[in-house]
Protein backbone atom coordinates (compact mmCIF):
# COMPACT_ATOMS: atom_id res chain seq x y z
CA UNK A 1 0.00 0.00 0.00
CA UNK A 2 1.53 3.36 -1.02
CA UNK A 3 1.23 6.69 0.72
CA UNK A 4 -0.44 9.38 -1.38
CA UNK A 5 0.62 13.01 -1.62
CA UNK A 6 -0.15 16.00 -3.78
CA UNK A 7 3.51 16.82 -4.36
CA UNK A 8 6.74 14.88 -3.98
CA UNK A 9 10.02 16.84 -4.11
CA UNK A 10 13.32 15.09 -4.73
CA UNK A 11 16.14 17.00 -3.03
CA UNK A 12 16.33 19.05 0.18
CA UNK A 13 18.50 21.91 -1.05
CA UNK A 14 17.70 25.62 -1.33
CA UNK A 15 15.14 25.23 -4.13
CA UNK A 16 13.50 22.05 -2.89
CA UNK A 17 12.96 23.30 0.67
CA UNK A 18 11.54 26.66 -0.44
CA UNK A 19 9.20 24.81 -2.79
CA UNK A 20 8.13 22.43 0.00
CA UNK A 21 7.38 25.19 2.49
CA UNK A 22 5.35 27.34 0.10
CA UNK A 23 3.41 24.37 -1.32
CA UNK A 24 2.54 23.16 2.18
CA UNK A 25 1.46 26.66 3.21
CA UNK A 26 -0.86 26.67 0.21
CA UNK A 27 -2.60 23.50 1.39
CA UNK A 28 -0.82 20.74 -0.56
CA UNK A 29 0.21 17.49 1.08
CA UNK A 30 3.97 17.54 0.47
CA UNK A 31 6.81 15.08 0.98
CA UNK A 32 10.52 15.75 0.41
CA UNK A 33 12.88 12.86 -0.39
CA UNK A 34 16.59 13.47 0.33
CA UNK A 35 19.43 10.95 0.00
CA UNK A 36 21.56 12.62 2.69
CA UNK A 37 20.97 11.62 6.29
CA UNK A 38 20.07 15.18 7.36
CA UNK A 39 19.77 18.70 6.00
CA UNK A 40 22.89 20.78 5.51
CA UNK A 41 25.59 18.11 5.35
CA UNK A 42 28.03 17.31 2.51
CA UNK A 43 27.71 20.83 1.16
CA UNK A 44 28.66 21.79 -2.41
CA UNK A 45 28.28 25.56 -2.16
CA UNK A 46 30.02 28.56 -0.62
CA UNK A 47 26.60 29.92 0.33
CA UNK A 48 27.08 33.55 -0.70
CA UNK A 49 23.69 35.25 -0.97
CA UNK A 50 23.26 38.49 -2.91
CA UNK A 51 20.98 41.18 -1.55
CA UNK A 52 18.20 40.37 -4.03
CA UNK A 53 18.16 36.76 -2.80
CA UNK A 54 18.16 37.92 0.81
CA UNK A 55 15.05 39.95 -0.02
CA UNK A 56 13.37 36.77 -1.33
CA UNK A 57 13.83 34.84 1.92
CA UNK A 58 14.33 36.45 5.31
CA UNK A 59 17.01 34.27 6.89
CA UNK A 60 17.62 34.55 10.65
CA UNK A 61 20.57 36.82 11.32
CA UNK A 62 22.43 34.23 13.42
CA UNK A 63 23.15 32.34 10.19
CA UNK A 64 24.47 35.30 8.19
CA UNK A 65 27.05 38.09 8.17
CA UNK A 66 26.87 41.14 5.91
CA UNK A 67 29.75 41.87 3.55
CA UNK A 68 29.68 45.35 2.01
CA UNK A 69 31.71 44.96 -1.17
CA UNK A 70 34.20 43.10 -3.34
CA UNK A 71 38.00 43.35 -3.45
CA UNK A 72 39.20 42.24 -6.87
CA UNK A 73 42.79 41.07 -7.29
CA UNK A 74 44.71 40.83 -10.55
CA UNK A 75 47.12 37.89 -11.03
CA UNK A 76 49.96 40.20 -9.97
CA UNK A 77 47.88 41.02 -6.82
CA UNK A 78 47.06 44.63 -7.74
CA UNK A 79 43.64 45.24 -6.27
CA UNK A 80 40.58 47.46 -6.46
CA UNK A 81 37.50 47.64 -4.24
CA UNK A 82 33.95 47.58 -5.57
CA UNK A 83 31.05 48.69 -3.43
CA UNK A 84 27.68 50.35 -3.73
CA UNK A 85 25.90 52.32 -0.98
CA UNK A 86 23.10 50.22 0.46
CA UNK A 87 24.19 47.02 -1.27
CA UNK A 88 25.60 43.98 0.48
CA UNK A 89 26.17 40.26 0.25
CA UNK A 90 25.46 37.71 2.95
CA UNK A 91 28.12 35.22 3.94
CA UNK A 92 26.24 32.33 5.52
CA UNK A 93 26.45 29.41 7.85
CA UNK A 94 25.07 27.33 4.99
CA UNK A 95 24.51 24.27 7.12
CA UNK A 96 22.48 26.34 9.56
CA UNK A 97 20.47 27.98 6.76
CA UNK A 98 19.48 24.63 5.23
CA UNK A 99 18.54 23.17 8.61
CA UNK A 100 16.43 26.23 9.31
CA UNK A 101 14.75 25.86 5.90
CA UNK A 102 13.99 22.21 6.66
CA UNK A 103 12.46 23.17 10.00
CA UNK A 104 10.33 25.83 8.32
CA UNK A 105 9.10 23.37 5.69
CA UNK A 106 8.19 20.84 8.40
CA UNK A 107 6.47 23.55 10.44
CA UNK A 108 4.35 24.41 7.38
CA UNK A 109 3.24 20.78 7.16
CA UNK A 110 5.68 19.15 4.73
CA UNK A 111 6.99 15.69 5.52
CA UNK A 112 10.75 15.19 5.11
CA UNK A 113 12.33 11.77 4.53
CA UNK A 114 16.14 11.72 4.84
CA UNK A 115 18.55 8.94 3.97
CA UNK A 116 16.52 7.81 0.96
CA UNK A 117 17.86 8.08 -2.59
CA UNK A 118 15.58 8.52 -5.59
CA UNK A 119 15.46 5.11 -7.29
CA UNK A 120 13.13 5.84 -10.17
CA UNK A 121 9.48 6.64 -10.83
CA UNK A 122 6.80 6.14 -13.47
CA UNK A 123 3.47 7.64 -14.51
CA UNK A 124 0.25 5.80 -13.78
CA UNK A 125 -2.70 7.78 -15.06
CA UNK A 126 -2.73 11.15 -13.31
CA UNK A 127 -0.16 10.12 -10.72
CA UNK A 128 3.58 9.69 -10.36
CA UNK A 129 4.54 6.46 -8.60
CA UNK A 130 7.96 6.19 -6.96
CA UNK A 131 9.70 2.83 -6.96
CA UNK A 132 11.11 3.38 -3.47
CA UNK A 133 9.77 4.46 -1.03
CA UNK A 134 6.25 3.42 -2.00
CA UNK A 135 4.79 6.86 -2.70
CA UNK A 136 2.17 8.10 -5.12
CA UNK A 137 1.86 11.80 -5.91
CA UNK A 138 -0.07 14.04 -8.25
CA UNK A 139 3.07 16.00 -9.16
CA UNK A 140 6.85 15.58 -8.88
CA UNK A 141 9.55 18.27 -8.61
CA UNK A 142 13.19 17.44 -9.29
CA UNK A 143 15.40 19.62 -7.09
CA UNK A 144 18.20 17.08 -6.93
CA UNK A 145 21.18 19.07 -8.14
CA UNK A 146 23.37 19.53 -11.19
CA UNK A 147 23.38 15.81 -12.07
CA UNK A 148 19.66 15.27 -11.66
CA UNK A 149 18.40 11.69 -11.46
CA UNK A 150 14.86 12.96 -12.00
CA UNK A 151 15.89 14.55 -15.31
CA UNK A 152 17.41 11.28 -16.54
CA UNK A 153 14.44 9.22 -15.35
CA UNK A 154 11.90 11.29 -17.29
CA UNK A 155 14.03 12.13 -20.33
CA UNK A 156 14.37 15.82 -19.50
CA UNK A 157 17.29 18.11 -20.32
CA UNK A 158 20.52 17.68 -18.37
CA UNK A 159 23.40 20.03 -17.61
CA UNK A 160 26.19 19.60 -20.15
CA UNK A 161 28.46 22.58 -19.39
CA UNK A 162 29.82 22.75 -15.87
CA UNK A 163 32.57 24.14 -13.72
CA UNK A 164 33.99 22.22 -10.78
CA UNK A 165 34.50 24.10 -7.55
CA UNK A 166 36.76 23.22 -4.59
CA UNK A 167 36.84 24.95 -1.23
CA UNK A 168 38.42 24.72 2.21
CA UNK A 169 37.07 26.23 5.42
CA UNK A 170 39.64 27.67 7.81
CA UNK A 171 39.70 28.85 11.37
CA UNK A 172 42.38 31.26 12.53
CA UNK A 173 43.21 33.13 9.30
CA UNK A 174 44.40 36.65 10.12
CA UNK A 175 44.62 39.90 8.17
CA UNK A 176 41.55 39.41 5.96
CA UNK A 177 39.28 42.45 5.57
CA UNK A 178 35.88 41.27 6.89
CA UNK A 179 34.01 43.88 4.84
CA UNK A 180 35.02 42.39 1.47
CA UNK A 181 34.54 39.33 -0.68
CA UNK A 182 38.05 38.74 -1.94
CA UNK A 183 38.08 37.59 -5.58
CA UNK A 184 41.21 36.49 -7.46
CA UNK A 185 41.63 36.56 -11.23
CA UNK A 186 44.14 33.99 -12.45
CA UNK A 187 43.60 31.90 -15.58
CA UNK A 188 46.38 29.52 -14.55
CA UNK A 189 44.83 28.65 -11.19
CA UNK A 190 41.12 28.88 -12.09
CA UNK A 191 40.61 28.56 -15.87
CA UNK A 192 37.18 29.89 -16.79
CA UNK A 193 36.34 31.36 -13.40
CA UNK A 194 37.95 32.93 -10.28
CA UNK A 195 39.30 32.15 -6.85
CA UNK A 196 37.80 33.58 -3.66
CA UNK A 197 38.31 34.14 0.05
CA UNK A 198 35.15 34.77 2.05
CA UNK A 199 35.23 36.01 5.66
CA UNK A 200 32.25 33.90 6.66
CA UNK A 201 30.31 33.08 9.81
CA UNK A 202 33.00 31.89 12.21
CA UNK A 203 35.25 30.61 9.41
CA UNK A 204 37.10 31.83 6.33
CA UNK A 205 36.20 30.04 3.09
CA UNK A 206 38.94 29.84 0.45
CA UNK A 207 38.22 28.21 -2.88
CA UNK A 208 38.27 28.40 -6.64
CA UNK A 209 36.57 26.87 -9.64
CA UNK A 210 37.53 25.92 -13.16
CA UNK A 211 36.26 24.01 -16.13
CA UNK A 212 35.12 20.44 -15.59
CA UNK A 213 38.07 18.15 -16.29
CA UNK A 214 40.59 20.70 -15.01
CA UNK A 215 40.00 20.38 -11.27
CA UNK A 216 41.64 23.38 -9.60
CA UNK A 217 43.81 23.14 -6.49
CA UNK A 218 43.01 25.01 -3.28
CA UNK A 219 46.57 24.33 -2.12
CA UNK A 220 47.97 26.32 -5.07
CA UNK A 221 45.67 29.25 -4.27
CA UNK A 222 46.54 29.10 -0.57
CA UNK A 223 50.25 29.22 -1.40
CA UNK A 224 49.62 32.36 -3.43
CA UNK A 225 47.63 33.97 -0.61
CA UNK A 226 50.25 33.46 2.08
CA UNK A 227 51.65 36.85 1.16
CA UNK A 228 48.24 38.50 1.60
CA UNK A 229 46.67 36.83 4.65
CA UNK A 230 48.13 35.34 7.81
CA UNK A 231 48.06 31.53 7.85
CA UNK A 232 50.40 31.01 10.82
CA UNK A 233 47.58 30.00 13.18
CA UNK A 234 45.16 28.71 10.56
CA UNK A 235 43.75 25.21 10.40
CA UNK A 236 41.41 23.55 7.92
CA UNK A 237 38.11 22.43 9.44
CA UNK A 238 36.36 21.18 6.29
CA UNK A 239 36.89 20.63 2.55
CA UNK A 240 34.24 20.40 -0.14
CA UNK A 241 33.88 20.23 -3.90
CA UNK A 242 31.14 19.91 -6.47
CA UNK A 243 29.90 20.67 -10.00
CA UNK A 244 28.48 24.06 -10.96
CA UNK A 245 26.23 24.14 -14.06
CA UNK A 246 26.95 27.13 -16.32
CA UNK A 247 25.12 26.20 -19.52
CA UNK A 248 21.86 27.98 -18.69
CA UNK A 249 18.40 26.51 -18.24
CA UNK A 250 18.09 22.96 -19.57
CA UNK A 251 15.58 22.09 -22.26
CA UNK A 252 13.13 20.56 -21.70
CA UNK A 253 12.85 21.21 -17.98
CA UNK A 254 9.28 19.93 -17.64
CA UNK A 255 7.07 17.06 -18.74
CA UNK A 256 3.61 15.88 -17.79
CA UNK A 257 3.35 16.33 -13.99
CA UNK A 258 7.13 16.65 -13.64
CA UNK A 259 9.20 19.84 -13.25
CA UNK A 260 12.86 20.64 -12.59
CA UNK A 261 13.99 23.54 -10.38
CA UNK A 262 17.30 24.89 -9.07
CA UNK A 263 20.58 23.40 -10.31
CA UNK A 264 18.66 20.47 -11.79
CA UNK A 265 16.99 22.93 -14.18
CA UNK A 266 20.28 24.73 -14.91
CA UNK A 267 19.04 27.89 -13.16
CA UNK A 268 22.54 29.17 -12.45
CA UNK A 269 24.14 32.26 -13.96
CA UNK A 270 26.56 31.15 -16.69
CA UNK A 271 28.75 34.13 -15.81
CA UNK A 272 28.80 34.40 -12.01
CA UNK A 273 27.90 30.74 -11.30
CA UNK A 274 25.39 32.03 -8.74
CA UNK A 275 22.33 29.85 -8.24
CA UNK A 276 20.91 30.61 -4.79
CA UNK A 277 18.83 33.59 -5.92
CA UNK A 278 17.03 31.65 -8.72
CA UNK A 279 16.69 28.69 -6.34
CA UNK A 280 14.73 30.84 -3.90
CA UNK A 281 12.72 32.64 -6.57
CA UNK A 282 11.76 29.72 -8.78
CA UNK A 283 11.42 27.22 -5.97
CA UNK A 284 8.70 29.52 -4.65
CA UNK A 285 7.18 30.06 -8.10
CA UNK A 286 7.11 26.33 -8.77
CA UNK A 287 5.12 25.79 -5.57
CA UNK A 288 2.70 28.56 -6.51
CA UNK A 289 1.95 27.38 -10.05
CA UNK A 290 1.76 23.71 -9.03
CA UNK A 291 -0.74 24.50 -6.28
CA UNK A 292 -2.77 26.58 -8.74
CA UNK A 293 -2.72 23.63 -11.16
CA UNK A 294 -3.70 20.99 -8.61
CA UNK A 295 -6.17 22.95 -6.48
CA UNK A 296 -7.73 25.46 -8.86
CA UNK A 297 -7.48 23.90 -12.34
CA UNK A 298 -4.75 26.42 -13.25
CA UNK A 299 -2.51 26.30 -16.32
CA UNK A 300 0.21 23.70 -16.75
CA UNK A 301 3.17 24.64 -14.50
CA UNK A 302 5.75 23.83 -17.17
CA UNK A 303 4.09 26.19 -19.64
CA UNK A 304 3.89 28.98 -17.06
CA UNK A 305 7.53 28.69 -16.04
CA UNK A 306 8.68 28.42 -19.65
CA UNK A 307 7.75 32.10 -19.86
CA UNK A 308 9.47 32.96 -16.57
CA UNK A 309 12.66 30.93 -16.32
CA UNK A 310 15.67 33.10 -17.23
CA UNK A 311 17.37 32.48 -20.57
CA UNK A 312 20.74 34.02 -19.64
CA UNK A 313 21.47 34.96 -23.25
CA UNK A 314 23.91 37.79 -22.52
CA UNK A 315 25.60 36.04 -19.64
CA UNK A 316 26.02 32.95 -21.81
CA UNK A 317 27.86 35.08 -24.38
CA UNK A 318 30.14 36.46 -21.68
CA UNK A 319 30.72 32.93 -20.41
CA UNK A 320 32.21 32.07 -23.81
CA UNK A 321 34.72 34.84 -23.31
CA UNK A 322 35.77 33.44 -19.93
CA UNK A 323 36.06 29.97 -21.43
CA UNK A 324 38.80 31.34 -23.69
CA UNK A 325 40.98 31.88 -20.61
CA UNK A 326 41.92 35.57 -20.85
CA UNK A 327 45.72 35.79 -20.39
CA UNK A 328 46.90 36.94 -16.99
CA UNK A 329 48.72 39.93 -18.49
CA UNK A 330 45.34 41.20 -19.71
CA UNK A 331 43.89 41.04 -16.20
CA UNK A 332 46.97 42.83 -14.80
CA UNK A 333 46.78 45.51 -17.49
CA UNK A 334 43.04 46.08 -16.99
CA UNK A 335 43.26 46.58 -13.23
CA UNK A 336 46.21 48.93 -13.70
CA UNK A 337 44.28 51.29 -16.02
CA UNK A 338 43.84 54.94 -14.99
CA UNK A 339 40.56 55.92 -13.34
CA UNK A 340 37.77 55.23 -15.80
CA UNK A 341 34.16 54.20 -15.88
CA UNK A 342 32.97 50.66 -16.37
CA UNK A 343 29.43 49.65 -17.21
CA UNK A 344 28.80 46.05 -16.17
CA UNK A 345 25.44 44.94 -17.55
CA UNK A 346 22.85 43.40 -15.32
CA UNK A 347 21.31 40.92 -17.72
CA UNK A 348 19.22 38.87 -15.32
CA UNK A 349 15.80 40.35 -16.21
CA UNK A 350 13.24 40.86 -13.48
CA UNK A 351 10.34 38.51 -13.43
CA UNK A 352 7.73 39.32 -16.03
CA UNK A 353 9.90 41.42 -18.36
CA UNK A 354 11.44 38.63 -20.44
CA UNK A 355 8.88 38.96 -23.24
CA UNK A 356 8.59 42.76 -23.34
CA UNK A 357 11.05 43.37 -26.14
CA UNK A 358 14.81 43.50 -25.83
CA UNK A 359 15.34 44.98 -22.41
CA UNK A 360 18.50 45.15 -20.36
CA UNK A 361 19.56 46.84 -17.16
CA UNK A 362 22.81 48.72 -16.88
CA UNK A 363 24.63 50.02 -13.81
CA UNK A 364 27.33 52.70 -13.98
CA UNK A 365 30.06 51.97 -11.47
CA UNK A 366 32.87 54.52 -11.16
CA UNK A 367 36.14 52.89 -10.14
CA UNK A 368 38.75 55.16 -8.63
CA UNK A 369 42.44 54.46 -8.29
CA UNK A 370 42.11 54.36 -4.51
CA UNK A 371 39.89 51.34 -4.91
CA UNK A 372 36.73 53.04 -3.60
CA UNK A 373 33.67 52.86 -5.80
CA UNK A 374 31.12 55.67 -5.76
CA UNK A 375 28.38 56.94 -8.02
CA UNK A 376 26.46 53.67 -8.46
CA UNK A 377 23.46 54.44 -10.60
CA UNK A 378 20.86 52.16 -12.13
CA UNK A 379 18.65 52.87 -15.15
CA UNK A 380 16.42 51.06 -17.56
CA UNK A 381 17.74 51.19 -21.07
CA UNK A 382 15.16 50.45 -23.76
CA UNK A 383 14.42 51.29 -27.36
CA UNK A 384 12.50 54.31 -26.08
CA UNK A 385 14.30 55.56 -22.96
CA UNK A 386 12.62 58.32 -20.97
CA UNK A 387 15.88 59.83 -19.76
CA UNK A 388 17.37 61.19 -22.97
CA UNK A 389 18.26 64.76 -23.86
CA UNK A 390 20.66 66.52 -26.19
CA UNK A 391 22.27 68.47 -23.37
CA UNK A 392 23.41 65.26 -21.73
CA UNK A 393 24.85 63.97 -24.99
CA UNK A 394 26.75 67.19 -25.59
CA UNK A 395 28.06 67.16 -22.02
CA UNK A 396 29.33 63.64 -22.59
CA UNK A 397 31.18 64.65 -25.76
CA UNK A 398 32.84 67.56 -23.94
CA UNK A 399 33.61 65.61 -20.78
CA UNK A 400 36.97 66.20 -19.09
CA UNK A 401 37.98 62.57 -19.58
CA UNK A 402 39.14 63.60 -23.06
CA UNK A 403 40.94 60.62 -24.48
CA UNK A 404 38.67 58.21 -22.64
CA UNK A 405 35.60 59.26 -24.62
CA UNK A 406 35.98 56.54 -27.21
CA UNK A 407 36.69 53.92 -24.56
CA UNK A 408 33.61 54.98 -22.59
CA UNK A 409 31.44 55.07 -25.67
CA UNK A 410 32.46 51.52 -26.53
CA UNK A 411 31.98 50.38 -22.94
CA UNK A 412 28.44 51.73 -23.02
CA UNK A 413 27.25 49.59 -25.89
CA UNK A 414 23.85 48.26 -24.94
CA UNK A 415 21.79 45.47 -26.45
CA UNK A 416 20.86 45.54 -30.15
CA UNK A 417 18.04 47.95 -30.86
CA UNK A 418 19.18 50.67 -28.45
CA UNK A 419 20.30 53.82 -30.24
CA UNK A 420 23.85 55.16 -29.87
CA UNK A 421 22.38 58.43 -28.67
CA UNK A 422 20.60 56.62 -25.87
CA UNK A 423 23.79 54.84 -24.87
CA UNK A 424 25.84 58.04 -24.76
CA UNK A 425 23.24 60.00 -22.89
CA UNK A 426 22.66 57.26 -20.38
CA UNK A 427 26.40 56.98 -19.76
CA UNK A 428 26.63 60.69 -19.07
CA UNK A 429 23.58 60.73 -16.86
CA UNK A 430 25.21 58.09 -14.70
CA UNK A 431 27.68 60.83 -13.62
CA UNK A 432 25.05 62.90 -11.87
CA UNK A 433 21.72 62.51 -10.18
CA UNK A 434 18.87 61.88 -12.59
CA UNK A 435 15.19 62.40 -11.98
CA UNK A 436 13.30 59.34 -10.81
CA UNK A 437 11.28 57.69 -13.55
CA UNK A 438 8.61 55.05 -13.51
CA UNK A 439 11.24 52.53 -14.57
CA UNK A 440 13.55 53.54 -11.72
CA UNK A 441 10.80 53.24 -9.12
CA UNK A 442 9.81 49.75 -10.23
CA UNK A 443 13.29 48.43 -11.03
CA UNK A 444 15.24 46.21 -8.67
CA UNK A 445 18.78 46.87 -7.49
CA UNK A 446 21.60 45.88 -9.82
CA UNK A 447 24.00 43.08 -9.11
CA UNK A 448 27.69 42.70 -9.79
CA UNK A 449 28.50 40.29 -12.58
Amino acid sequence: MSDSYDLVIIGAGFAGLVCARVAAERGLRVVVIEKKSEAGIQLHTTGIIIKEAADELHIPTQFTRKVRGVRLYAPGMKQIDLESPGYYFLATDTRGVLRWQAEEAARAGAELIFGQAFEGARREGDEIVLDKPAIRARYLVGADGARSSVARCFGLGTNSRMLVGVEAEFEGIEGIDPERLHCFLDSNLSPGYIGWAVPGVGVTQIGLAGRLGEKPSTDALIDKLRGVFGFENARIVERRSGPIPVGGAVRPFAAERVLLVGDAAGLVSPLTAGGIHPAFRYGRRAAQVISDYLLDDGPDPGQVLAREYPRYRWKALLRRGLDRDPPNWLYDWTLALPPTRLRPARVFPPQGFEDQGRLARFAAVEIRKSGIVNGYRLYWQTDNPRILDDDAEQAFKKSPQGGFDRHRANACQGPPGVSNRARLSRCDLSRREASTTQEDRHGQAGEYI
